[in-house]
């Protein structure tokens, strides 16, 4: 069955799409309710983020825009030293979609959202005319544990940077499925809860944390450099990436440090509990491949000791990158 106007009627069409889809997966005491809006048990400091999904293509390897809206979400509020509480969802559905890909998408989202620590409690669906195409907004709700303080501000000359694992996958998946290039390269996408956790439960002061999405690490490391004031100087031949993700990046003239990635994080942390830090982030299954990548130092800008030895400045993204990448 495909989706049509009447989906999105709010009549007999509407329930009968909420009942057999989103009903059976999302199925929680909260939302079962069905009423305005969601009674929520949140104590102290709270993180809050939205973001909106429009991927395409909408399944990949190693994921769909249902798995992605829930980890982009979760980490989002992970990277704040938040502990993910609760999601809602609204989903804009084009006429023409299968409702046999919303069924997978939907079974997809609950799935990770389950494995995330996750509780979908509030929802929304509109149907517009189109040929057969899905966007997801997600919000999502988060509690800070009354010791965190994570932020940019924090950081200081002597300060460690790890990231979590190899640059560039995500980037390079969506792009292969684009082009029709077949290739063994899967999306990272994933919630970092894991890393979080071993973070914080292995005693790290963690100063400030980013997920590297859109825009790349160069970005996300400019952002943190401009925000403390301070320099960041790396080191490339530390920097992880897979040798096929590398190969596909140089055919088609890419760089890895603004590929975008979906399951990703750099963590800074006081140079005395580096290697405690690293030992807590590879013993993660989504940070075996972790790396101290570089320091902040005293001083402006963000640098790069290039594999032959030479130090180049490097800036944020400039133009489009890859449009919906997300």
């Amino acid at each position: 069955m495909k989706i049509t106007m009447a989906h999105g009627s709010g009549g007999k069409s509407s329930a009968q799409l909420m009942s057999d889809i989103f009903g059976k997966y999302f199925k929680n005491q909260i939302l079962d309710k069905m009423e305005d809006a969601a009674v929520l048990s949140v104590n102290g400091k709270i993180a809050c983020s939205t973001d909106s999904f429009v991927v395409t293509p909408l399944v990949f390897k190693g994921g769909d825009i249902g798995k992605l809206c829930v980890c982009g979400t979760v980490n989002d509020l992970l990277m704040m030293g938040a502990v993910p509480k609760y999601l809602t969802c609204g989903f804009i559905l084009e006429e023409g979609l299968e409702t046999n890909l919303l069924d997978r998408i939907v079974c997809s989202m609950a799935k990770q959202a389950q494995e995330a620590g996750v509780v979908i409690v509030a929802g929304d669906t509109k149907v517009v005319e189109g040929n057969g195409g899905l966007f997801i907004n997600t919000t999502g709700i988060g509690e800070i544990p009354e010791a965190r303080d994570v932020s940019s501000r924090n950081c200081k000359p002597g300060d460690v940077i790890i990231l979590s694992g190899n640059l560039g996958e995500h980037h390079a998946c969506i792009l292969s499925h684009r082009m029709g290039i077949e290739n063994n390269i899967k999306s990272d996408c994933a919630a970092l809860n894991d890393i979080v956790d071993a973070l914080f439960d292995g005693g790290i002061h963690v100063k400030t944390m980013r997920d590297v999405t859109r825009g790349g690490l160069g970005t996300v490391l400019n952002e943190i450099a401009d925000s403390s004031a301070c320099k960041i100087d790396l080191e490339e031949e530390r920097i992880p990436v897979l040798d096929e993700v590398r190969g596909f990046a140089d055919i088609m003239g890419l760089d890895p440090l603004y590929m975008g990635n979906e399951g990703k994080m750099i963590a800074v942390v006081p140079a005395e509990e580096a290697g405690k830090a690293l030992d807590a982030v590879k013993s993660c299954s989504h940070g075996a491949e972790a790396a101290i990548i570089g320091q902040i130092m005293e001083g402006k800008g963000t640098f790069i000791k290039t594999k032959l030895g030479a130090t180049r400045r490097f800036d944020v993204l400039y133009g489009e990158g890859l449009p919906r990448i997300c």
